[in-house]
C-alpha cells in the first residue's frame, strides 16, 4: 500500500506547474457544493453524504494540486500571486 501510494505522489510530481494550478484550482468549486448542498431539499441523511463526498472530492484537489506543485512551484504560484496584486494597485 505504501509503495503505491508512493508511486502516485512520484507520477504527480512529473506534471507540469500548469497542471497542478488547474487542479489547485479545482478544488474551489468543490469546496462551493460542499457547502452549498444544504440548501437543497432532501433529507439529512442525502446532505451528509452529498457534504462528504464534495468535501472529499475537494480535498483530494487540494493535496493532488499542492503535490504536483511541490515546494518550488508553490513559491512560483505565491510570488506571481503577489505580483499580479501589486500591480493592480
Amino acid at each position: 500500500m505504501k509503495k503505491a501510494l508512493l508511486c502516485i505522489k512520484q507520477w504527480l510530481q512529473k506534471q507540469s506547474f500548469r497542471t497542478g494550478v488547474t487542479v489547485l484550482v479545482l478544488c474551489i468549486p468543490f469546496y462551493i457544493l460542499s457547502g452549498a448542498q444544504f440548501l437543497l431539499p432532501v433529507s439529512a441523511e442525502a446532505k451528509g453524504v452529498l457534504f462528504v463526498v464534495f468535501f472529499g472530492l475537494a480535498k483530494t484537489f487540494q493535496y493532488g494540486g499542492l503535490t504536483i506543485l511541490g515546494v518550488e512551484g508553490y513559491k512560483r504560484l505565491k510570488a506571481w500571486l503577489k505580483r499580479k496584486k501589486k500591480d493592480e494597485l
